[in-house]
């Protein structure tokens, strides 16, 4: 059997309705939204199921939704019988929480807890910035477009699909030179504020008591980190680096790279949707994909396993 990445979704992966079919038949999944609604004192799994879906963006609840719907889809799997044979986890921004959950470096309640804090801080974080996707140029060329502009690469998603982040003005400015450079799209994305780059600096000493204040256990499992695109075998690493991603880049094409020198060859994604499976495809062409969103994709998860 060859080894296994597990993949967790961040902010963008909301969607009304998220968990509802896996709650409802899987209890194991179901508990985990029991769990969240007591840790956090309000009825998440209310805003997950029925929205509404403005409520549900809102990133001070679309940070504990994602993080509770991926530990919820990955109870399920487990269950439900999944191999769980040394996986690899790594999780997009926020989902690198649920990736510390799975690793069990962080109990549910305290990581729900603590993404609803990282959420209040990002949300409340300077409103003059922005973020854009950059369809069809890779990340080095980018940045010499946009180099001295305050505008910086947020997220190295995949060949061709590149995340900007800075102050809004020099966000909508950065669509010149880089059409000039080659990109086909600049897209202007529907966020907060300029997140993963140096205007979240201010919000990382507020995030680093929240971090250094929840339960911490041993990592089980390794945990490739968004910031390095290395893995990690000891969970008090985290407590900077988690600190560090909320205004560094997200590393995604190293990390999943990264995982494949692992001899991860097959990458399953937990939560909502199968966003981070299309990015692996584009990755690593070769590298067989499944995800668990609901009990029908959870049961061809499992046989693709076989």
């Amino acid at each position: 059997m060859t080894r296994v990445a597990w993949l967790f979704p961040g902010q963008g992966s909301q969607q009304v309705g998220m968990g509802r079919a896996l709650a409802q038949a899987y209890p194991a999944a179901a508990r985990a939204f029991e769990e969240a609604n007591a840790a956090l004192g309000w009825d998440l799994r209310t805003a997950c199921w029925d929205g509404p879906a403005d409520r549900l963006d809102l990133t001070v609840n679309a940070q504990p939704a994602i993080v509770t719907t991926s530990v919820a889809a990955l109870r399920a799997a487990l269950d439900a019988g999944l191999h769980a044979d040394d996986p690899v986890c790594l999780g997009h921004s926020v989902g690198e929480y649920s990736a510390l959950v799975a690793a069990s470096a962080l109990g549910l309640a305290d990581a729900v807890r603590l993404v609803r804090r990282r959420g209040e801080l990002m949300q409340a974080a300077d409103g003059a910035g922005g973020m854009a996707a950059v369809i069809g140029l890779d990340a080095a060329t980018i940045e010499r477009a946009v180099s001295g502009s305050g505008v910086v690469v947020a997220n190295d998603n995949a060949p061709g699909q590149v995340v900007i982040s800075g102050p809004l003005e020099a966000v909508a400015a950065a669509g010149e030179p880089l059409r000039s450079a080659g990109a086909k799209r600049v897209i202007p994305l529907r966020v907060s504020g300029a997140f993963h780059s140096p205007a979240m600096r201010a919000v990382a000493p507020d995030l680093r008591r929240a971090i250094d204040a929840a339960a911490w256990s041993a990592l089980r499992l390794s945990v490739i980190a968004n910031v390095d695109a290395e893995p990690h075998e000891h969970a008090h690493d985290f407590l900077e680096l988690l600190e560090r991603q909320v205004w560094s880049p997200v590393r995604w094409v190293a990390s999943i790279r990264r995982a494949a020198d692992l001899g991860a060859t097959s990458f399953i994604e937990f939560g909502a949707g199968n966003v981070l499976t299309g990015l692996v495809k584009r990755i690593l062409p070769d590298a067989r994909t499944a995800d668990v969103s609901d009990p029908a994709s959870l049961k061809q998860a499992i046989a693709g396993q076989r």
